[in-house]
């Protein structure tokens, strides 16, 4: 490899890690904030948050972890409840891989990288993919994917202790930045209505199947929610002549 093929994958590695200072961004890190809030109520250690942090690292499926945990699901629910939530990073892995992959790219080198795979590091690189030549793509969504893991690993790691500590409105705000996170994104990100539909659903029908099993309701409300939101998909487009 040429000095100036290192020194440019260099320069656009440091290019995606200034990615941390834009809005996306901030906005994923105020959330991390809420994030060890919610870890630190559920009785979760320091330990394992960061540990959470850095392995799981999708927001929502930690989201979902915690709360199966705060709700005393059982291990298989619990495990199935996460799978259900990463399953929706398949298509973004998808969908980015080829437009970032060159000839030369070896695949343990792709598979590292989708593990950083999330909601915004995913948009964030999506939006500027175009303006980014081939050999800088992988450098670029490395630089930006891996500084904001590592950042927020250090702001959890900060305010975890500060949490308890906080005035009781103040935490309870922190608390939902979360789940306000994880809803706003996925609804601004939703290129089909079915998504919409899905959401929706999920939200309205989540408390009530707590009621009815406080230990499967995530499960329930994702798979009973999200099947009706694809036969209302499907009746709606049989209706209208679109395609699926």
């Amino acid at each position: 490899m040429s000095n100036s093929l290192v020194r440019s994958k260099a320069a656009w590695f440091l290019n995606g890690m200034r990615g941390i200072v834009s809005v996306p961004a901030l906005i994923l890190m105020t959330s991390f904030v809420g994030f060890a809030g919610l870890a630190s109520g559920a009785g979760i250690s320091l330990a394992q948050t960061l540990f959470m942090v850095a392995i799981v690292w999708a927001l929502p499926s930690k989201v979902v972890l915690v709360g199966s945990i705060i709700a005393g699901s059982s291990l298989p629910a619990t495990f199935i409840a996460v799978t259900l939530s990463a399953m929706r990073l398949m298509p973004m892995v998808a969908a980015l891989v080829p437009e970032i992959r060159t000839k030369k790219t070896p695949t343990w080198l792709l598979l590292i990288l989708s593990h950083f795979v999330a909601i915004t590091a995913w948009v964030y690189t999506m939006q500027k993919i175009d303006t980014i030549p081939r050999e800088g793509r992988i450098a670029y969504f490395a630089g930006m994917a891996g500084t904001l893991c590592v950042a927020n690993i250090v702001i959890v790691a900060i305010v975890y202790n500060l949490v308890p500590e906080l005035p009781t409105v103040v935490a309870a705000a922190l608390f939902f930045l979360t789940p306000i996170y994880f809803l706003t994104s996925l609804w601004a990100s939703a290129r089909e209505r079915v998504i919409h539909i899905a959401m929706v659903l999920g939200l309205f029908s989540a408390p009530v199947f707590h009621r009815i099993s406080a230990e499967f309701d995530i499960l329930y409300a994702g798979i009973i929610g999200g099947t009706v939101a694809f036969a209302i998909d499907r009746l709606w487009r049989r209706r209208t002549g679109r395609r699926p």
